[in-house]
């Protein structure tokens, strides 16, 4: 569990919402084989639902890259993000964390 910037479960979703359907924070922690195409492969299954990263952070540590995404976004878009995010070629491992807003 990560704390949200405050008020981000308050900040606008560009992407269509459900009446009734809950607004998430989520954290996507990725580590991937290193390659100059891979963050804009990133970024793909969000641009393809109207989605902004609220936060994109990215390091090379060694013969890997650890990647954090960090986006609002509907709960019935939750798993399809990480199905998309497992299938980018390069991405060994994938964490998804649920936050929450502090204060």
């Amino acid at each position: 569990m990560f704390d949200a910037v405050p008020g981000a479960l308050l900040a606008p979703v560009s992407a269509p919402v459900e009446e009734g359907e809950r607004v998430l924070a989520m954290r996507y922690l990725l580590r991937a084989e290193p390659s100059p195409g891979l963050l804009p492969r990133l970024l793909q299954p969000l641009a393809k639902r109207d989605l902004t990263p609220d936060r994109l952070r990215a390091c090379r540590e060694g013969a890997a890259m650890r990647v954090e995404i960090s986006v609002t976004l509907p709960e019935g878009m939750v798993h399809l993000v990480a199905g998309n995010l497992r299938s980018v070629v390069g991405v060994v491992r994938l964490e998804v964390e649920q936050g929450r807003v502090a204060g």
